[in-house]
């Protein structure tokens, strides 16, 4: 994949070809001549979708070359800085810093410094007082009195700070979240951020299009496991 938008990567055709000559032509034909080019989801946000459910699965291999292909996209340092630092909550502190180990290396090669780089405070967006206030007493109710450290944290530190950061606004953060946890298999979880993600901005479209690119790089399983909550969402908010 080493001319898929110039951009380098890990493994090229070459590599592929040496063990399996048909997976060189399904990447050509279904995922570069095919999949980057449906006009469902930007090259933007399909960028954001791949690195969210690589690093979701800890597949290093892959960062190299779609971090470059995100930047290309347009995606900007900050937004990939801010989004390993998201996906740290929701994909594990292990899988955040293997990512930074690549993504790092990516930064040096294009010149990338610190200073264009989210700083480590920042001033946070506005809060939604009575929407945090309505999980935060859902959430309290079913869990508070086992779990009160959990429901703690969860609402101190992602809900009032992370999900608040400046760099990465909610609708990208929202991809992020779905995609991560569709690669994770984590179906329990999408519902509540499909439907978060659908109130920052997505269409239904654009959606159901990011299952479909997870197909490809999270396996036909995950986006099949995903598809009957992701179906009852849809219908919930056309009944609504």
């Amino acid at each position: 994949m080493s001319d898929f938008n110039h951009s380098p990567s890990a493994v090229t055709d070459d590599d592929i070809g040496a063990v399996s000559p048909a997976l060189v032509k399904y990447t050509r034909a279904s995922i570069v001549g095919d999949l980057w080019r449906r006009p469902q989801l930007s090259g933007r946000d399909r960028g954001i979708v791949t690195l969210s459910a690589l690093i979701a699965q800890n597949q290093t291999i892959g960062i190299q070359h779609y971090a470059n292909r995100a930047l290309d996209n347009g995606v900007t340092p900050g937004e990939i800085s801010e989004l390993i630092t998201h996906l740290a909550f929701y994909a594990g502190w292990s899988n955040a810093f293997s990512a930074i180990v690549i993504v790092k290396d990516v930064f040096a090669q294009r010149g990338i410094g610190a200073d264009r780089l989210p700083a480590a405070s920042a001033a946070l967006l506005p809060l939604d007082e009575s929407a945090e206030t309505l999980r935060a007493e859902h959430v309290s109710g079913l869990f508070g009195a086992a779990f009160p450290g959990m429901v703690q944290y969860t609402t101190d530190l992602l809900f009032r700070d992370l999900w608040l950061r400046p760099d990465l606004v909610p609708r990208d953060r929202s991809l992020a979240t779905v995609s991560a946890l569709i690669a994770a298999g984590q179906v329990a979880q999408v519902p509540h951020h499909f439907n978060r993600a659908m109130d920052h901005g997505p269409t239904q479209e654009q959606a159901a299009e990011v299952v479909t690119h997870l197909a490809f790089y999270a396996g036909w399983p995950c986006a099949f496991s995903a598809m009957p909550v992701v179906k009852e969402v849809f219908e919930t908010r056309s009944a609504a």
